[in-house]
């Protein structure tokens, strides 16, 4: 077992054989297994990289306690358009307009800083052997970690695209004010699930929102000129200070879980049984039988839903991954070589 990434973590026997049948049976796009991609890829190449990126990441958590939200949805936003491949990090060339620019991204997804700072000391210690995307993948589960998060066991030997797309990251990403059907439709198409949905929506434990994206809750729901009837009464009268009704508040921040904002824990499906999830596909969760039964198991019990989500996020990090000859390491992760 790699010794730099996992010696600070003690990991219970189950979890060692579940993440070796992982790596083992894994299936990619062409059918066949890639076994160059699995849990100690870089112990010879790289063996430091696991205390890089967990120092990188807790000294931009010391700064900014938001990072830790940053980084997490910054890997979503990667692996669901066209794979983690950290196209998400691409600035835009004079071929593509990249996903930054993308409306889910725009002034919104954080923290392209931080793993480029990360890259950067990586490169030093072991030139041109790891991949951005791995670095992305792993310093999502450093921010899960540090707010007090699951483990989850993770592989590697992921490769950076080539190119990037602002037309796919605009319809690939779901939004907080689609039908949870339309969300559910787009988790699908990426190999993921009902489940998959309701447990990956709980990283809304940590962060914030902007305004804009859930105000029409609290003044014009669905075009009525009235606030959304499920919103618990306290909490509408809580957003709508914090949010009022003008173009000037769009931009002003609201925690996505202000139980516990920056701690993991099932609090956001606490709210969510309570009506005061903040978003509307939050709170749309309720809605479905099938979605409200796992809503309600994980606000009674924490320890599923940590496992729950170690699993789902083990799902997210091999969607559409490039391995082998595929892609290529970038010296630099917002530009390729």
């Amino acid at each position: 077992m790699a010794k730099t990434l996992f010696s600070y973590f003690t990991i219970p026997l189950f979890l060692c054989l579940s993440w070796l049948h992982l790596v083992t049976s894994f299936p990619f796009g062409s059918g066949q297994i890639d076994y160059n991609y699995n849990y100690n890829y870089y112990d010879r190449s790289c063996p430091r990289l696991g205390m890089i990126v967990k120092y990188g990441v807790w000294a931009a958590f010391k700064n900014d306690t938001r990072i830790a939200a940053s980084l997490l949805r910054l890997h979503f936003h990667d692996c669901f358009v066209n794979g983690c491949d950290a196209s998400i990090l691409l600035d835009d060339t004079i071929d593509f307009r990249g996903e930054k620019n993308a409306f889910p991204n725009r002034n919104s997804v954080r923290g392209y800083e931080v793993i480029e700072s990360i890259k950067a000391d990586v490169e030093n210690a072991c030139s041109s052997t790891v991949s951005c995307a791995d670095i992305l993948t792993l310093a999502a589960r450093e921010s899960v970690l540090l707010s007090g998060g699951p483990y989850y066991p993770l592989s590697f030997g992921r490769r950076d695209g080539l190119t990037a797309s602002e037309k796919a990251a605009n319809e690939q990403l779901p939004s907080p004010i689609e039908p949870l059907e339309n969300i559910t439709a787009k988790f699908t198409s990426k190999g993921l699930d009902m489940k998959d949905v309701a447990v990956l929506s709980g990283a809304h434990t940590i962060g914030f929102a902007q305004c804009f994206t859930f105000k029409r809750r609290l003044f014009d729901f669905k075009g009525t000129g009235k606030p959304d009837p499920t919103l618990e009464s306290l909490a509408l009268t809580n957003l709508q200070g914090m949010c009022p009704n003008k173009d000037a508040s769009n931009s002003n921040l609201a925690p996505l879980d202000y139980a516990s904002t920056y701690r993991f824990d099932n609090a956001y499906y606490v709210n969510l049984v309570n009506s005061t999830g903040l978003l509307e596909s939050d709170q749309a969760l309720m809605g479905d039988p099938r979605t409200a039964a796992l809503v309600t198991a994980y606000s009674s019990n924490s320890y599923l839903f940590s496992a729950d989500f170690a699993s789902s996020m083990t799902k997210l990090s091999n969607l559409g991954i490039l391995t082998g000859s595929n892609g290529q390491i970038r010296k630099k992760c917002g530009s390729v070589n």
